[in-house]
């Protein structure tokens, strides 16, 4: 029982083993991380989001406007609000005629 391993760890094999492990482990972690991310973010949906792209034209803030009527639209057709509170927000959104 002297000499059990027959001097295989002693080369440097032991250390290359170990590393091989370690790596393998890392590897498997990292992929099941990337597998819940990814299916998170695969399921995951944003109540209310809009699929418009962002309004980046300040100046007459029309396209702001635009965009925010027809996210308000959107809700009313989807039942998150009545037509009383669809009309009110819509006079908020709206500016007052200036003479």
């Amino acid at each position: 029982m002297q000499n059990w391993n027959d001097g295989h760890m002693d080369d440097g094999w032991g250390i290359a083993m170990m590393l091989t492990m370690l790596g393998i482990w890392v590897v498997l972690i990292a992929a099941i991380v990337f597998a819940i991310v990814w299916s998170v973010r695969a399921t995951t949906t944003s109540e209310g989001a809009s699929t418009l792209p962002p309004a980046t034209s300040v100046p007459g803030l029309g396209s702001a406007t635009r965009s925010a009527e027809q996210i308000l639209a959107e809700r009313l057709a989807r039942g998150d609000i009545d037509a009383e509170e669809y009309r009110t927000r819509l006079d908020a959104l709206t500016p007052p005629n200036q003479p």
